[in-house]
């Protein structure tokens, strides 16, 4: 088994390329922030359903959402690199494609969507735009 060295973009990267190829679910190794990102993309309608599976590993299964056979997810973009980490204030959190993607940022108070953290006032580390 590879060491990854940004488990974030290696589910992001999982999530994409399953729904591009219409594979109706994919796994990965569990973690909290990945089961916290898969519960926002659940709330945004980019997931049917995700679930966690223990078993000799505890693994992610996740269930990319398509309409009339096209997958909800258009795109995506890694923001925060392990190399170099990207912090918004609440008032900098940027609108994806004018307002029909989401940001997801690590916070203060958890993983959130851009939206959510807006209306909180908080600001954090922006993982991810989808679109």
């Amino acid at each position: 088994m590879a060491v990854l060295t940004d488990p974030i973009s290696d589910f992001l990267t999982r999530f994409k390329n399953a729904a591009r190829a219409g594979n109706e679910e994919f796994t990965a190794p569990y973690s909290k922030i990945k089961a916290d990102i898969a519960e926002i993309l659940k709330q945004e309608g980019y997931l049917w359903k995700y679930e966690v599976v223990t078993g000799e590993r505890t693994e992610l299964k996740v269930s990319p959402k398509f309409v009339d056979g096209r997958p909800v997810l258009t795109d995506l973009k890694r923001v925060s690199k392990p190399g170099r980490r990207h912090y918004v204030g609440s008032d900098d959190i940027p609108r994806v494609l004018s307002g029909l993607g989401i940001s997801i940022l690590s916070t203060s108070k958890g993983v959130m969507s851009g939206a959510s953290a807006k209306r909180q006032k908080l600001g954090g580390e922006i993982l991810a735009n989808i679109w």
